[in-house]
């Protein structure tokens, strides 16, 4: 038994369950039950916890407060979550955000069935089965990136049943997709309930007419639940003729849109030029044709409508008539001006809302609203008074300080038609400016778009999915395949087509026209395989199959990107060069003047001595002391020798006379560098004279060194380990963490949250790719040192590979590490960047021996996996060593290692919060 027996018939118990994001309470003592085998919507404002509740049932998000007992399972209980999500599927917010889209179809849909443990024939059949049954079986190969919206989300779907769940949860599956694409969603999700009764649905949603096809409904307010029960008692008990003026009807009085929309002046065509206007327009991208031969006008004030499939091309007329994208042929005027990217007085009358969020997410709404607002210039002293204006018309001054990434969508998109409509331009273009926003906040747009269009004369151009909002447009184009299908008013194109409906018209349209909709219009639910045996394994087996998943997953992503894979194995390769070639401890060269006050043969004979050492380059005799100091201070030498007045004589008759060497210090390296070698010539000088006196004086010892490791005393043989040691720690923790933050950024983390696979599995899967990239690099790195930099390996290959690949799980492992506690890629790179440069150039033994570093520094070097390396590859490349010479290295990077991973283990959560 898991605990939660008493729940019985109900698949989900909820009780007195609260929520929060820190000092933001998204759910209030929310208690539920809901029945097995039923379809359930839930509907309510963008922000109100509809997200949060469903993360909660479907396991994703961590139980703060209350109970939640789903299909039987107390999911507060560690046990009885996991054995729970092998039974439920979970699609988040946003077209195909739980797809990759480098991945085809089958390879999306084959990763999936890995991820909930399906034996390779079991997950052949659900596959076959599901793609005939969404129509995509022609498409098995297409990447799912090159997917329309509708195909994506059907692919999701296909996705989260692969593995036969209990309980599907769907979070506004169907936000920013077409009528036809969503009609033939909806379909499909029916056939499958028919095909398995016992299957239950949840689903939030941001259209009301989906709502009204299920069987219970679930309002929300503020983090509450207003009203629940059957679909039909709930439009009986408001009175209501559609869901969704039952819905405004329980929202609170001042909640409630005004009236307005209901009864709006139509537009009048005064005669005047065009706001807008596109004749002829064609945009090709390589051999495909987005657009083609596009031509409409825009009255001014006129609302004109864009109604499309996914990808018909309706974005990229946008673009064009805003200046982003040059039309390939055809014309587009604004204001009866030619649109030119540099023609900033017409852009500067135009507001333009992109599809995808394009505003600052490191700035707060209001820091947003702010640049917006001097980005268009206005001025100083309006734009504080005019940006708390637009934050009280949209409803955002209580997310004033807030980030955009942790607003929901809906305020996410009312944040970016603020900031459009801020500097009060004359040509509004939106592209799909209320995706995802709920019908409320829908109708309080279209409220201040009435007023803009009808008050201020503004052109909008709109583009959008709702049909409720295409029938409050004046005009409307209707658009399929990059080419404009009808143009006219929403009532003329329904009598035109025949249609009761709007909807219906559209849809006819797309049906008459669309290659997909003929082959994906109908689902052909199939019954389930027969067979195929349920192969699931567990332990080991199933833990290691979870590994593989990802791996395999990752490393075929790592594959088709050429980006990362030339970062890869070519950025090493030129690194290796650059500082091979560039940097050097071999100091020659250095150029010097000589200020020779003697001018005796004696004094010549010392100068000639520096003449004749590959060390020093004569420049042209200083002329004073002046003279040589500026010299000096301009870098045009680098140490000046100045020779006494009777130099000669004082050394004939055993005085010692003093020599001057003045050396350039701004450089220490250099100035020891060069002092050493004039200290040298000075010595061997003074030598020659002592054994050429008439009374011979012998020295005590003679002094022959004699290097017995890099005997030619090359500094290439040297620094080339060292950088071979940067090179596998930088490049390899960079790729890791990045691989594991995108994650992150695009969404796709919450397929590990929803699946029955483990952290662990997930992070070695992540890291196996990126750990044999770096042995493949390795590889390349080392022929390159031996063959093409004359550098010879005298030691073991194998110690050397041994400690290569101990190195690399190290520093795939730090890059683990760092992702667990990073959010962006950019926060990657730059965190990855410093913890490694850092203690690897300083504290590894690369420019000092670690034993001669104190305190502190000495610690990092000896904690740091860097320095172990650089013995290693030290060892083996000068000093001829083996396997039995590095035993305390190997230790020292294997518990590294093990340590990086556990911590990485430890820090990444199951569960969002």
């Amino acid at each position: 038994m898991t605990g939660a027996e008493g729940m019985g018939a109900m698949a989900i118990t909820l009780e007195d369950v609260s929520h929060h994001y820190g000092p933001v309470q998204s759910l209030e003592n929310v208690s539920l039950q809901l029945p097995r085998g039923g379809a359930v919507a839930f509907v309510g404002p963008d922000g109100v916890g509809k997200s949060t509740l469903l993360g909660l049932i479907s396991g994703v998000k961590r139980v703060q407060q209350g109970r939640v007992g789903v299909l039987g399972f107390d999911l507060a209980r560690r046990g009885d979550r996991s054995a729970f999500l092998s039974r439920v599927a979970y699609m988040p917010q946003g077209l195909g955000r739980n797809l990759y889209p480098t991945l085809s179809v089958a390879e999306n849909i084959d990763f999936f069935g890995r991820l909930f443990g399906l034996g390779g024939a079991e997950r052949r059949a659900h596959m076959q089965r599901l793609l005939e049954a969404t129509g995509l079986a022609p498409f098995p190969d297409r990447p799912a990136g090159k997917l329309s919206g509708g195909m994506k989300q059907k692919l999701g779907l296909c996705c989260a049943l692969v593995h036969d769940p209990d309980l599907l949860i769907l979070d506004e599956p169907t936000t920013g997709v077409d009528p036809l694409s969503r009609r033939q969603f909806w379909e499909l999700v029916d056939a499958m309930r028919a095909e398995r009764p016992e299957l239950t649905v949840l689903v939030s949603t941001a259209y009301m007419e989906e709502a009204e096809r299920f069987d219970h409904l679930v309002a929300m307010d503020d983090g509450r639940i207003i009203a629940q029960g059957p679909t039909r008692d709930i439009l009986a008990q408001t009175g209501a003729a559609t869901l969704e003026q039952a819905y405004i009807s329980l929202l609170p009085e001042a909640k409630r849109p005004a009236g307005e929309l209901m009864n709006v002046a139509p537009w009048q065509d005064k005669g005047e030029a065009p706001a807008i206007e596109a004749q002829h327009l064609v945009r090709r991208f390589g051999d495909f044709v987005a657009v083609d031969d596009v031509s409409f006008r825009i009255g001014r004030g006129e609302i004109f409508g864009f109604l499309g499939s996914n990808g018909c091309g309706k974005t990229t007329t946008m673009k064009m008539l805003t200046g982003l994208l040059d039309a390939s042929s055809g014309t587009a005027t604004l204001f009866g001006r030619p649109i030119t990217a540099g023609d900033m007085q017409t852009r500067m009358r135009v507001g333009y809302m992109s599809q995808a969020f394009s505003l600052y997410e490191e700035l707060t709404v209001e820091q947003n609203l702010a640049l917006h607002a001097r980005l268009y210039r206005v001025p100083q002293a309006e734009a504080g008074a005019l940006v708390n204006e637009v934050m009280a018309q949209y409803a955002l001054l209580d997310h004033a300080r807030a980030l955009p990434a942790a607003l929901p969508l809906g305020i996410r998109q009312r944040l970016q038609l603020a900031a459009a409509c801020l500097h009060k331009p004359e040509i509004l273009i939106l592209d799909e400016p209320t995706s995802g926003v709920d019908p409320a906040a829908r109708d309080m747009f279209w409220g201040h778009l009435l007023r803009l269009s009808r008050e201020d004369g503004v052109t909008i151009f709109v583009s959008t999915h709702f049909m409720n909002e295409a029938e409050r447009c004046d005009r409307i184009s209707l658009m399929d395949r990059g080419r404009v299908l009808a143009v006219g008013t929403p009532a003329e194109l329904t009598r035109q087509y025949h249609a009761q409906r709007l909807e219906d018209a559209f849809i006819a349209v797309l049906e008459d026209n669309s290659a997909e909709a003929a082959t994906a219009a109908t689902p052909k639910p199939a019954g389930p395989e027969q067979g195929v045996a349920d192969n699931r394994q567990g332990g080991l087996a199933g833990w290691l199959g979870f590994a593989w998943a990802f791996a395999r997953r990752e490393a075929t992503e790592l594959a088709r990107d050429r980006i990362r894979m030339g970062f890869a194995l070519a950025g090493p390769i030129i690194l290796l060069c650059i500082c091979a070639f560039s940097i050097s401890f071999d100091v020659q060269n250095i150029r010097m003047a000589v200020l020779d006050h003697d001018q005796s043969a004696t004094s010549r004979d010392l100068i000639r001595r520096f003449e004749g050492s590959r060390y020093f380059v004569e420049t042209r005799p200083v002329e004073s002391e002046e003279d040589a100091h500026v010299r000096l201070r301009e870098g045009r030498v680098q140490m000046v020798l100045d020779i006494p007045p009777a130099f000669g004589r004082d050394l004939a008759a055993g005085r010692k006379p003093d020599l001057g060497v003045f050396i350039d210090g701004a450089s220490p390296f250099l100035a020891a560098n060069i002092q050493g070698y004039a200290d040298a010539i000075i010595l061997a000088y003074s030598l020659d004279r002592l054994g050429a006196a008439s009374t011979a004086v012998a020295l005590p010892a003679s002094i022959e060194p004699r290097f017995i490791y890099n005997q030619d005393f090359r500094s290439i043989y040297a620094i080339t380990p060292g950088v071979l040691m940067l090179t596998m720690i930088l490049i390899p923790a960079m790729l890791t963490a990045l691989g594991i933050v995108r994650e992150k950024e695009i969404g796709s983390i919450i397929n590990l949250y929803a699946s029955p696979a483990g952290a662990g599995a997930f992070l070695i899967g992540k890291q196996a790719p990126y750990v044999a990239l770096a042995m493949v690099s390795y590889a390349s790195l080392v022929a390159l040192i031996v063959t093409v930099l004359g550098v010879p390996l005298k030691g073991s290959l194998l110690a050397l590979t041994v400690g290569a690949l101990l190195f690399v799980l190290a520093s795939t492992g730090l890059g683990m590490m760092i992702s667990t506690f990073v959010r962006t890629q950019v926060a990657a790179i730059f965190a990855t960047a410093l913890i490694c440069l850092i203690p690897s150039v300083n504290f590894s033994g690369l420019l000092y021996p670690v034993s001669t570093l104190l305190d502190g520094s000495y610690w990092i070097g000896v904690i740091f996996p860097s320095s172990w390396f650089q013995i290693i590859s030290l060892g083996t490349f000068t000093k001829g060593l083996g396997l039995a010479s590095f035993g305390t290295a190997y230790l020292a990077l294997g518990l590294f290692a093990l340590m990086v991973i556990m911590a990485s283990r430890l820090m990444l959560g199951k569960q969002e919060t």
